[in-house]
């Protein structure tokens, strides 16, 4: 399956493709539309509740809380290669799959899921340029209610290199060659802000560097390569040294990661735990700017 010119508006890299484009490809073979959705505790809305409601025809729905380690205490921890390939499995989700990931805020837990599929081994996965928003000012079809189930064979094999632990990011500090670029706002990283997760302290992993998502995403859809390269050296980031993402619960991580990716710098790794395992650990930290 080949993709077709994306909108001239349109990040010009290969991780995406447009609403034209899958609006061509509907009911292809070999193709697997994901809702990625998901919401900040805080926000009570249900990510599954808006798919049952309305969602682009024939997709499947990835529910990142329950596809994870549900024995960790921290929230949406990776889940080991045998429920991950069971869940995708049941899904219909295949490794060979084209694979399109949305949401439905335009860009903000797909590239979470975008981030775990590949880590776990699908080959071609993509996100919907401008999500759902788009899909839908445009005037195109959704459905409701649950998918239709297409048998798949997903063989998950976790590529570990690409997550990073809290032991991890402690020792890359400490050679002070890796860098820590952290997703979450600004008056969060600074402590100025309380943390929306009980027993969560304010503040940051010392040496860690601030890149607020929304600085390479706008109206949904993450800003060109030179508005991405701008904002990362603003945050004082070398991108000729390693760098590990890192926000509250791993999520909006991946969206550094995607805009790295982006302009040829692929982080080393994600920190999983992110914020809310440091932040709830008795590991040191950081207030105020980035020193």
């Amino acid at each position: 399956m080949t993709d077709t010119p994306r909108e001239t508006s349109s990040p010009a890299n290969r991780f995406f493709v447009s609403t034209d484009w899958l609006a061509a490809h509907l009911g292809a073979p070999n193709l697997v539309i994901v809702d990625g959705s998901w919401h900040m505790p805080a926000t009570g809305r249900s990510g599954r509740k808006e798919y049952m409601e309305a969602h682009i025809p024939g997709a499947v729905f990835f529910d990142i809380d329950a596809i994870s380690d549900i024995s960790s205490p921290l929230p949406h921890m990776l889940p080991s290669e045998t429920l991950f390939r069971a869940a995708m499995e049941s899904l219909g989700i295949g490794r060979q799959m084209k694979i399109v990931v949305y949401d439905t805020q335009g860009l903000f837990s797909a590239p979470r899921v975008w981030w775990t599929l590949r880590a776990f081994g699908a080959v071609d996965v993509t996100i919907l340029d401008g999500g759902f928003p788009k899909w839908r000012a445009e005037g195109r079809p959704t459905e409701s209610g649950e998918a239709p189930y297409y048998p798949a064979r997903f063989d998950a094999t976790l590529d570990r290199d690409w997550v990073a632990s809290m032991d991890d990011v402690a020792a890359r500090l400490a050679d002070r060659h890796t860098q820590v670029l952290d997703a979450r706002a600004a008056d969060r990283f600074r402590g100025e802000a309380s943390e929306p997760r009980a027993g969560v302290r304010p503040g940051h992993i010392p040496g860690a560097r601030n890149l607020p998502v929304s600085d390479v995403v706008k109206d949904g859809r993450l800003v060109e390569p030179e508005a991405i390269l701008k904002a990362v050296e603003a945050a004082g980031i070398d991108l000729s040294k390693p760098v590990i993402t890192s926000c509250g619960s791993g999520v909006t991580a991946a969206i550094l990661w995607l805009a790295l990716e982006s302009v040829g710098a692929p982080p080393t790794a994600l920190y999983d735990g992110s914020w809310t395992e440091w932040g709830a650990s008795d590991r040191p930290l950081a207030t105020g700017p980035a020193d």
